[in-house]
C-alpha cells in the first residue's frame, strides 16, 4: 500500500515522489547504528566521569528528533530558501565562534565550546555545511558570469573561517574545509596554476601547524613513533578489533570501551569491531559509501552549477570525515578528533551533519524539466 498517491499534488505526496527515500532509508540506517553503539559504549565512560552510566544515552536521544526534524524540513526546501538559510547560519555561526573565542569552555587545551543550559554546543560544526553551501553559491555566480568576483569573496571567507579555527584550535576542521573549498574551486574552473599554488600553500600550513601547534606536533609525532607510549587509545582500538573477529564477541561483551576515554566519540568504530565484529564494521562502511555514491549519481543529472558545486561538497566532506575517522581507529592516519557522522556521540555534530544531509536531499530531488541556470545580472540570494 502505497504512503501517498501519485496523483495527490500535496506539499508532501510531491516530497515522497521527488525525494530519494533509498537515501533516507541508509541514513536511518546509521542513526540506529549509533543509538547501537552508543547504548554499548557511553556507559563506561560515563561512569568513569562521574555521570549516570546513561547519561550520554539520554542525550544523544533528546538530540535525534531535532537532528531528524533539521534534515526532514531542509529537505522540503527550494534552492533560493537553501542559499539564504546557509549564509544566515555561517553568519550566526561565525559570531558564535567569536564568542566561543573569549567565554567558551576549555576543554582538552581548545575553546570550541559553549555552555547553554547544561548542554555544550560546538558553533563551528555548524560553520562546515553553511560555509560549503554559500562557496558553492558564490562559485556558481562566478562560473556563470566571470565578471562577478565570487572566488575572490569565497576565498576571503575562507580566510576568515580557517583563522577562526586555528585560534580555537581545530587543526582537522581545518584541514577538511580546506580539502572540500579546494575541491569546489577545482570544479568551478580553477586554472592548473592556481591549482598547483593553492596546494603549494597547504603543504606550507601544513609545516606551520606542525611548528606552530603542541597537538598537532604531537599526534603526527604519536602517528610516526609506533613505539610512542602516549598513542594509548590508538593500540586499545587495534587490540578491539584483534578481539572482535568476523562476529564480535557480543553486545555488551566488549572491554575496551572501558578503557579507551573517547569510545563514545572517536573511537566508537572499535566498540562496534569488539562486540559486533568485522562484519557490522563492513556493512557502516556500506552504508557510508552508498550514501556518497548515490548523492553523486544523483547530482550528476543535475544542470545546475550551484546544485553540483554543494552537493559534490557536501557528500565529499561527509565521506572524508567518516574516513579520517575510519581510518585514524585503524592507525592509518593520525588522529584527529573527528566525529564518525550520525554515529558518534555529540549534538552539534549530529544535528550539523543532519542538515548537510537534508541539503543534500532537498537538492537531488526529481526536477523534471529542469535547466541549467543562465545569468541574468543580478546576485540572486
Amino acid at each position: 500500500m502505497e504512503v501517498f498517491s501519485r496523483t495527490d499534488m500535496s506539499l508532501f505526496s510531491r516530497w515522497w515522489w521527488t525525494v530519494d527515500r533509498w537515501t533516507i532509508g541508509a541514513v536511518l540506517g546509521l542513526m540506529l547504528a549509533g543509538v547501537i553503539l552508543i547504548l554499548a559504549g557511553s556507559p563506561a565512560v560515563a561512569e568513569k566521569n562521574n555521570y549516570d552510566s546513561f547519561h550520554f544515552v539520554n542525550r544523544q536521544f533528546l538530540f535525534l528528533p531535532f537532528a531528524l526534524a533539521t534534515m526532514c524540513v531542509v529537505s522540503f526546501l527550494n534552492e533560493r530558501n537553501i542559499r539564504r538559510l546557509a549564509i544566515s547560519l555561517l553568519f550566526v555561526s561565525i559570531v558564535l565562534v567569536l564568542f566561543t573565542l573569549i567565554v567558551g569552555d576549555e576543554v582538552k587545551g581548545a575553546r570550541r565550546w559553549i555552555s547553554f543550559f547544561g548542554f555544550k554546543i560546538q558553533p563551528s560544526e555548524f560553520i562546515k555545511p553553511t560555509f560549503i553551501v554559500v562557496s558553492a553559491w558564490l562559485f556558481s555566480m562566478w562560473r556563470l558570469n566571470s565578471n562577478f568576483p565570487g572566488h575572490i569573496v569565497c576565498s576571503l571567507i575562507y580566510c576568515l573561517v580557517i583563522g577562526l579555527l586555528a585560534m580555537q584550535p581545530d587543526f582537522g576542521m581545518s584541514v577538511l574545509i580546506s580539502l572540500v573549498w579546494g575541491l569546489q574551486f577545482f570544479l568551478a574552473g580553477l586554472s592548473i596554476t592556481l591549482v598547483m599554488t593553492i596546494g603549494a600553500l597547504f603543504i606550507f600550513g601544513g609545516f606551520i601547524a606542525y611548528l606552530k601547534f603542541g597537538h598537532v606536533r604531537d599526534r603526527i609525532d604519536q602517528f610516526v613513533d609506533s613505539e610512542n607510549n602516549e598513542g594509548f587509545q590508538v593500540e586499545r582500538s587495534l587490540e578491539a578489533f584483534y578481539n572482535g573477529g568476523i562476529f564480535g564477541r557480543g553486545p555488551g561483551e566488549g572491554y575496551i570501551k572501558e578503557k579507551i576515554p573517547d569510545a563514545h566519540s572517536d573511537f566508537i568504530f572499535a566498540v562496534a569491531a569488539e562486540e559486533f565484529g568485522m562484519f557490522a564494521c563492513l556493512i557502516i562502511i556500506a552504508l557510508f559509501a552508498f550514501i556518497v555514491l548515490r548523492g553523486f549519481t544523483r547530482v550528476l543529472k543535475s544542470k545546475d552549477p550551484f546544485s553540483q558545486l554543494a552537493v559534490v561538497g557536501l557528500l565529499s566532506h561527509f565521506g572524508l570525515q567518516a574516513i579520517i575517522n575510519l581510518a585514524s581507529t585503524v592507525n592509518l592516519v593520525p588522529t584527529k578528533g573527528m566525529t564518525l557522522p550520525f554515529i558518534s556521540y555529540g549534538g552539534s555534530s549530529l544535528i550539523s551533519v543532519s542538515l548537510a544531509m537534508g541539503i543534500i536531499l532537498a537538492l537531488t530531488r526529481d526536477t523534471p524539466g529542469s535547466t541549467g541556470k543562465r545569468w541574468s545580472g543580478k546576485i540572486r540570494i
